[in-house]
């Protein structure tokens, strides 16, 4: 995608209509451009160049949309930054990407000082909203700079983004993203759902997750407004898709089950909504059905992709009532179902998900291993495990390391978790492997109940009794108050599995 083209064309045609709305505030597209632009050109003057990496660490404020499209402007790559990192993780993500600039929101916690005597590399630290020794104000750069239109060709090969993995399960990697993928996002959700140039989205995801930069692409591409929140608070989110006629948007399961949990839920209009996706799970038909309830008007769409992907990648077809199915892959992907030694299944079997395609990233960012590991023959290997029906619709499973041995039988935990979701008393539930010296392992669930509800072990055996087979039964269960979540809202199994052995 050429940026610094987007933002001319939106400058031109509607420089007034609202691009992105935060507190009240409705920031045009013209001063989205100019913005932009000021903070291109003052990276230009302090040095940054073509290819260079400027680190993001903020909250989900309008400012980290004009920190990735000033970066964009002068050819560079932004490196997002999860605004929960600690220092420790900061640093680490500062200096395997070899950044050369940091726009920052200070915290109590976090010492400027310290990070660059770790980076030695940083050109330059830019902070946000609080003046600091030694930093230039981010506010002053994107009101009071030049706002002339940047010079810069930039190629679409170029690296774009660095997205840093969550590393739950050993180091973050850094997945290269380059200028050309960044049309994949829209490409792929306009293959689905046409765009009106008149709609307006909400955004609760965090900017630093692939999830909250398509809403940024997506306006780019098609001239369409947004609505912005700093975080996901389920009453707010209700009440903005209700002020703002909120047309669609996207959501993990668990933020779903968050707005079906509140009491006021039935009393707000949800009629503006035109469809919905659900995208990081595959227990999430449920929640859509049950939300559903409430938006008739809207399309549920069920959907997969991965940030190496440029997600969405498969999506359900509008119409489609295989609500249990993410359904087919866009035409510029291709995608296989692959056993253990990267043959191919059949129609109906098991097995590795495997991409190829434009939109497919390159690799891992300084790290040939993880990347030889993921791309064998030309394939991406995802690490999620599917099966196609006849019909040529993608059905997810889990992913591998959600597979659970029972006495040599193979469980898949979101298979258990789909159907204690289920349960009337359930607002959610996640399930584990844990070892067991007899059978290998056995499923754990970790259950919170709705508000109010009672609920005991022996209530939900015998429900799971009526759908699973006897070995995918959980073995134990445990009632929590909320289940551990990272900052895109998925749920941090390995959280559990670290409590559950």
């Amino acid at each position: 995608m050429d940026i610094l083209e987007r933002l001319k064309y939106h400058l031109k045609a509607h420089p007034d209509k609202a691009a992105v709305i935060f507190r009240k505030e409705r920031i045009s597209f013209c001063q989205l451009a100019q913005r932009s632009f000021r903070l291109a050109n003052a990276f230009a003057a302090n040095g940054l160049k073509r290819k260079e990496k400027v680190a993001v660490y903020l909250p989900n404020w309008p400012q980290y949309i004009y920190s990735y499209l000033g970066v964009w402007c002068v050819g560079a790559t932004v490196v997002p930054l999860d605004f929960m990192f600690t220092q420790e993780e900061i640093i680490s993500c500062l200096s395997h990407a070899e950044a050369k600039a940091l726009i920052i929101k200070p915290k109590a916690n976090l010492s400027l000082d310290t990070i660059r005597k770790a980076c030695p590399q940083l050109k330059v630290i830019i902070s946000c909203s609080d003046a600091a020794e030694g930093c230039l104000l981010l506010e002053d750069l994107v009101e009071k700079w030049d706002d002339s239109e940047p010079k810069v060709k930039v190629d679409k090969e170029d690296c774009a983004i660095i997205f840093y993995t969550s590393g739950t399960t050993g180091k973050p990697k850094g997945v290269i993203v380059n200028y050309r993928q960044l049309e994949a996002p829209p490409k792929g959700m306009e293959y689905f759902v046409p765009f009106r140039e008149d709609e307006m989205s909400l955004c609760a995801l965090p900017f630093s997750h692939l999830g909250g930069l398509i809403y940024i692409e997506v306006m780019l591409a098609f001239g369409t407004s947004f609505m912005l929140m700093e975080r996901f608070m389920p009453l707010e989110f209700l009440r903005n898709v209700q002020e703002y006629r909120v047309n669609w948007f996207w959501m993990v399961p668990s933020m779903y089950y968050a707005l079906l949990q509140l009491r006021e839920f039935e009393r707000f209009d949800l009629s503006s909504l035109r469809w919905i996706v659900t995208f990081g799970a595959s227990n999430s038909p449920e929640a859509l059905r049950r939300f559903h309830q409430y938006c008739p008007n809207a399309h549920l769409l069920n959907g997969w992709g991965m940030t190496e992907t440029n997600a969405p990648s498969v999506v359900l077809s509008v119409g489609s009532t295989k609500i249990e199915s993410v359904g087919r892959p866009v035409p510029w992907i291709e995608v296989r179902i692959l056993d253990n030694d990267d043959r191919g299944l059949s129609v109906g079997s098991i097995g590795e998900i495997a991409v190829r395609g434009w939109s497919v990233t390159e690799g891992y960012y300084r790290d040939p291993e993880a990347t030889s590991q993921a791309m064998r023959n030309g394939w991406f290997h995802t690490g999620d495990l599917g099966r196609f029906d006849e019909d040529g619709d993608l059905y997810i499973v889990g992913r591998k390391k959600e597979m659970i041995k029972v006495s040599g039988e193979i469980v898949f935990e979101p298979e258990i978790e789909t159907v204690l979701q289920r349960h009337p008393k359930v607002h959610e539930a996640a399930v584990v492997g844990i070892p067991d010296r007899l059978r290998g392992e056995l499923p754990k669930a970790f259950v919170v109940l709705k508000s109010g509800e009672d609920g005991s072990e022996e209530e939900l055996r015998y429900f799971c009794r009526q759908h699973l087979a006897h070995f995918k039964i959980p073995h134990i269960f445990e009632f929590v108050t909320e289940l551990p979540k990272n900052r895109s809202g998925k749920i941090d199994k390995q959280v559990l599995r670290n409590r559950g052995n």
